[in-house]
């Protein structure tokens, strides 16, 4: 399926210059959800997964689909503040500045299996992080998947430099 057409562009947000990708117009259609949903999984279907990560806050809703698909555990990974129990963090770089990412302390074992989901990657600042969040907890990411690449800004090719399994379903080229 193509799901460029379910994806709406809208320009100049958050500020001037930017193509910003709503896929909340794909979530919406039920035909072309399901399709991205079955896509995400399929690359991981026969593999043992013990949990999905999906990163905030579009990541929350592929992950926990693809999670139910593939009858495993979710973990939001989560921006800081936000989880209400002991957590681990990791700081990565913003254009302007630095941000992190928590996940609880408990998310997952040593050894988990663990794919991470987001709706988009484009710089892969957040996915590099919620790799390294999860590979310091103890887990084994095993894949990242993405509805969304942006490939003129690199994301997806530094993801794969760690030597992980990248799925992505469209690219939005010159953005």
């Amino acid at each position: 399926m193509d799901f460029k057409p379910y994806i709406r562009t809208i320009p100049d947000h958050p500020k001037k210059g930017i193509q910003f990708r709503d896929v909340t117009t794909l979530f919406g259609h039920p035909r072309a959800f399901r399709a991205a949903v079955d896509a995400l999984v399929q690359p991981y279907a026969g593999v043992q997964v013990d949990k999905i990560a999906g990163i905030e806050a579009r990541g929350f809703i592929l992950g926990g689909a693809v999670a139910h698909q593939l009858s495993t555990g979710f973990v939001p990974v989560r921006k800081k503040g936000k989880l209400p129990w002991k957590v681990l963090a990791e700081e990565y770089d913003l254009e302007y500045g630095t941000d992190k990412i928590e996940i609880h302390v408990d998310a997952v074992k040593a050894g988990d299996h663990v794919v991470v989901v987001d709706d988009l990657i484009a710089t892969g600042g957040t996915a590099f992080a919620a790799i390294k969040l999860l590979e310091r907890a103890g887990a084994k990411v095993i894949g990242c998947c993405f509805l969304v690449d942006l490939p003129d800004l690199g994301g997806a090719d530094k993801i794969r430099a760690l030597g992980m399994e990248v799925t992505t379903l469209v690219a939005f080229e010159g953005d």
